[in-house]
């Protein structure tokens, strides 16, 4: 392995063995091959890339991909079938909520064994504790058995000592998660400085954003192997687009139209218990030309409960009738953010270039860094750009956009 490589994966496989009744591996070890009694599944194959050091890599596809599989092989919990992993520095990983520690340790005592465990000598956990106890913000239940602990209580922790032992590769398997917008922004922003410091970061989660926007390359798995693999923002597009065209089939095959508005064009929703809640949306027209300027409005409810974060993001998604993105906006993009006063905001386009047909709008709201989502609302609106013919009824508009234009003779 090259020195500039911090992991290495080649031809990895990985077969479980799944007994359908617990006497069923006696009878199996009993056997010594003889008879079969169990069934194989193969959670990864063949399985093939190369991580530098330094790079940021996310890992996405759907549950049962193999994307945990792959991670606890590359941390050494679980041995391949076949193929091989080859890590180059520390490994600091978190993966299933609390692994590795006992839960009838006290927090504190965890955050020591823990540190033993990763190499550092006692000293070097003392130097480290206050940091440590200040990311973690669990106060004084440092000093009570984490099995008393909440989730996020728990995973706060965990995060806080697994970037607090100078990993030279850090792991994080949708733990994030687990914690309030609060800690994930403490997290994002104790990432983002191992990131500048060269730490090789491995991100698997389901947030699109958080891999388009903090990761430099994506790994896209399905069904045990690697669908595509490349630059963060085409491997999230390809992974969107492969979804889009699974739903649109199961509507079919279920008979089920797209979600619609209201007949007024509006979209309300009920209160949610989240930080912040897209609670309606509006579209001024629903029915418009090619060129015509098109508005679409925003509610935005906040919970009585947390306060507003000082400054949040609001994205826009427009999507065609055959679920294609065809335009993305978001405030962050443009350097606007808002703030906990701003429950009321308007998209405006002056004069739109969408070629004739129903287009239906999705929006969320994120953190100041756009990388994870309070609220999501798919398919919240919609409108549909008319066709216009001439005089031998040729459509006057075709292909994939209709642009401004102008003859000159």
């Amino acid at each position: 392995m090259h020195s500039d490589v911090a992991i290495s994966v080649k031809n990895l496989s990985k077969t479980y063995r799944i007994f359908g009744h617990p006497g069923d591996r006696i009878k199996q070890a009993l056997s010594f091959g003889r008879m079969r009694f169990h069934r194989e599944f193969t959670a990864l194959k063949g399985v093939s890339f190369e991580i530098r050091k330094g790079e940021t890599v996310g890992i996405i596809g759907r549950n049962g991909s193999g994307k945990s599989t792959l991670l606890q092989l590359m941390c050494g919990i679980l041995k391949p079938t076949s193929g091989s992993v080859q890590t180059n520095g520390r490994v600091s990983a978190l993966l299933e909520l609390g692994a590795g520690f006992n839960p009838e340790f006290t927090g504190r005592e965890n955050v020591y064994f823990q540190g033993a465990v990763m190499g550092l000598k006692r000293s070097e956990i003392d130097a480290r504790f206050d940091e440590i106890v200040g990311l973690a913000d669990i106060g004084e239940f440092i000093d009570q058995p984490v099995r008393i602990y909440s989730s996020g209580m728990f995973v706060r922790l965990a995060f806080a000592v697994a970037v607090n032992v100078d990993p030279d590769v850090l792991i994080v398997d949708e733990a994030l998660a687990v914690g309030d917008m609060e800690f994930q922004e403490r997290s994002i922003s104790r990432m983002k400085s191992l990131q500048s410091a060269g730490t090789t970061i491995l991100l698997v989660t389901h947030a699109m954003p958080a891999v388009r926007n903090f990761c430099q390359r994506a790994i896209w798995l399905d069904n045990g192997t690697v669908v595509q693999s490349g630059e963060a923002s085409q491997v999230c597009a390809a992974y969107q687009e492969r979804i889009n065209q699974d739903v649109r089939r199961q509507n079919q095959a279920r008979g089920n139209p797209p979600t619609a508005p209201q007949e007024d064009g509006s979209a309300p929703r009920p209160g949610r218990n989240k930080i912040i809640t897209i609670a309606k949306t509006e579209v001024e027209t629903e029915h418009l030309h090619v060129g015509a300027s098109l508005a679409l409005r925003f509610l935005l409810r906040f919970s009585e409960l947390q306060p507003a974060p000082a400054e949040f993001g609001l994205g826009v998604q427009i999507h065609n009738e055959q679920g294609r993105l065809v335009a993305i906006f978001n405030t962050i993009r443009d350097n606007v953010f808002l703030s906990g006063e701003t429950q009321d905001i308007s998209l405006c386009l002056p004069s739109i270039g969408f070629i004739p047909g129903r287009y239906w709008v999705s929006a969320n709201v994120c953190d100041r860094e756009a990388m994870f989502a309070y609220d999501e609302f798919e398919q919240c609106s919609s409108f549909e750009v008319l066709q216009e013919f001439n005089r031998k009824g040729i459509p006057r508009w075709e292909g994939e956009v209709a642009c401004a234009h102008t003859w000159r003779w």
